[in-house]
């Protein structure tokens, strides 16, 4: 890894490699360290990546061994000893954000009305809190199919996890399951997401059997990760000229459209995104 201490701080990446390695968890190893010019030498976790080898025959033993591991890494990682930052409210609503400055307004061209943005930054508010009234893990806050390696030991292999931090339970179960590079029937997501509840319930990861807030724990944090990986996709693009994520945003705001449907309290994104989103997104790409 060669991350030039300028632009990039190694040290959370080898704190938080050291930390999940000895959880047992598949990361790569720090051979050898030299911060001060940001140099590390790491083992090599191989070339091949979930996201190419996911497929009806595959999907069960894959995602099996990434929800094992995921409950390995929620249960054993004492955020407090690693002092991994909070997943607060500020970062919450300033990640939403982006779905706002970059993708409506910069890369759609809208300006919402007064009215319109109001009822946006309330739902942004319900989604926070939301979020911050769940019990507390280790979140890695990236963990899909590009983050996670097929291995022969120990899969999955697990990338990308320096910007961890102590935050909600369902974060990385939501991003793994509604992930933004590959979808799969909502059927099938949710009998995954209760079964992680079992498994969740059974470490003492939650004290109280209630599938219903489960759910709506998990379908509230999948639309605050996907509003702002929507502005992060359109962001890539503009100032970065990295186009190629732009493909992903109709898989992803698919799913905060879909969801978004069966709760009262967020119909007024789902108008907006209906009425007013969607068909310019579609006019875009015509």
């Amino acid at each position: 890894m060669d991350a030039p201490p300028a632009q990039e701080d190694c040290a959370p990446y080898v704190q938080i490699a050291r930390e999940f390695l000895a959880l047992g968890l598949n990361v790569p190893e720090i051979i050898r360290a030299d911060m001060e010019r940001g140099f590390l030498l790491l083992s090599d976790l191989g070339p091949r990546q979930y996201l190419d080898e996911l497929n009806e025959s595959s999907v069960e033993d894959l995602y099996g061994a990434a929800l094992e591991a995921l409950l390995i890494l929620q249960l054993l990682c004492k955020t407090d000893e690693i002092r991994l930052p909070p997943y607060d409210h500020a970062l919450l609503m300033r990640e939403m954000g982006l779905f706002g400055e970059w993708f409506v307004h910069k890369h759609l061209g809208i300006t919402l009305t007064d009215d319109q943005s109001a009822q946006l930054t309330q739902i942004c508010e319900l989604l926070a809190a939301s979020a911050l009234e769940q019990p507390t893990v280790c979140v890695h806050r990236d963990y899909h199919s590009r983050n996670l390696m097929i291995t022969q030991n120990n899969n999955p292999g697990i990338l990308d996890f320096q910007d961890a931090v102590a935050g909600p339970l369902t974060y990385d179960l939501v991003s793994l399951l509604r992930d933004c590079y590959i979808a799969w029937p909502p059927a099938q997501v949710r009998e995954w997401a209760i079964h992680y509840q079992r498994r969740a319930l059974e470490a003492g990861l939650l004290t109280e059997n209630n599938e219903a807030q489960f759910m709506r724990w998990f379908d509230w944090m999948g639309i605050q990760r996907h509003l702002k990986a929507i502005g992060i996709f359109a962001r890539l693009s503009m100032r970065d000229g990295k186009p190629g994520y732009l493909k992903d945003i109709p898989r992803t705001l698919g799913y905060v459209v879909a969801v978004s449907r069966h709760y009262p309290e967020l119909a007024p994104l789902n108008i907006l995104l209906r009425d007013v989103i969607v068909p310019a997104l579609a006019n875009k790409a015509a």
